[in-house]
């Protein structure tokens, strides 16, 4: 799945890589943004935590001229005047315009490196509301955000994964020489697919994925294992025998009528539906009429 979603960015998404301390997620982002540029797509980074030199280091050199590098790093909070782009101008209408200012006819592809610092100097709804306007806006096709999961609350990761149409989650593996990706793809129709996978990052940005091993003792679906029976070792039988079987099935039950009680009682017989009351000699009857004092 992580190569899917590395060789075809859906218009529109918002595909966000999860990392910590323990485990870096940077040389993934590397490898959206050189498969961007050899598709031909025009890539804008801004770049707050790293320098374009190092951002540049192994993409493909033919494709490199297409990279639209925004410099926010080593001043991203603009405190010394160094960086062309600011964590304060993380807004929509300034980031729209400085891709139309260097975009070609179509949209182009924004790299955040990384959305932790950005969260960091914003407020968490007036984020969300910038990359949602920044999805619809038309300019930008897709948005690739790297987010340092241990410096937020749980609570704000959350968010911003809900905001996502594919997370991938980047943690470390037994071996050394790989680590672990976790994605999670939604589709446009709502469906949630997800899976795990051993990836490496080559010098050159070339990703290399292979499939989990299953785990010790994990049981395939399909054997055949034999079901416990519940009505083995009772002290009664809860099954019958054929002859049991037949006769029950002779038995008529007091609720069912057969088509004979059902002729007798709807064949019509003469008089009926006639009353004959006869009184008693202790009844009660009085002659006189009860509405006697009406005006009626």
């Amino acid at each position: 799945m992580l190569l899917d979603v590395l060789q075809g960015a859906e218009a529109g998404g918002f595909i966000l890589i999860q990392d910590t301390a323990k485990c870096t997620g940077r040389g993934l982002l590397k490898c959206f943004i050189n498969a961007a540029l050899k598709r031909g797509e025009d890539v804008h980074v801004l770049g707050f935590e790293s320098p374009e030199t190092e951002v540049c280091a192994g993409l493909d050199r033919s494709c490199v001229q297409k990279l639209n590098f925004h410099k926010g790093f080593p001043d991203p909070l603009g405190w010394t005047c160094r960086s062309s782009f600011t964590v304060e101008r993380f807004a929509t209408q300034h980031i729209t315009q400085l891709i139309k200012d260097t975009q070609q006819a179509k949209a182009s592809v924004l790299v955040v490196d990384s959305l932790s610092l950005v969260l960091r100097h914003h407020d968490t709804l007036v984020f969300c509301q910038t990359l949602q306007e920044l999805r619809k806006g038309g300019v930008i096709k897709t948005i690739i955000g790297l987010l340092h999961s241990d410096l937020h609350q749980q609570g704000v990761v959350g968010i911003v994964c809900y905001l996502a149409s594919t997370v991938i989650s980047v943690t470390t593996a037994n071996d050394e020489r790989h680590s672990v990706a976790k994605t999670t793809r939604r589709t446009k129709s709502g469906k949630v697919m997800q899976e795990e996978e051993y990836f490496s990052v080559s010098e050159d940005a070339t990703l290399s994925v292979q499939a989990k091993p299953r785990q010790p003792g994990h049981v395939q679906k399909g054997q055949d294992v034999s079901e416990a029976d519940p009505a083995s070792n009772l002290t009664f039988n809860l099954r019958l025998s054929e002859e049991e079987r037949k006769a029950k099935e002779k038995v008529a039950l007091p609720f069912v009528f057969s088509q004979e009680k059902k002729s007798a009682l709807l064949r019509p017989t003469p008089g009926s539906g006639r009353i004959t009351y006869e009184p008693d000699a202790n009844d009660d009857f009085d002659e006189e009429d009860p509405d006697d004092d009406l005006d009626v």
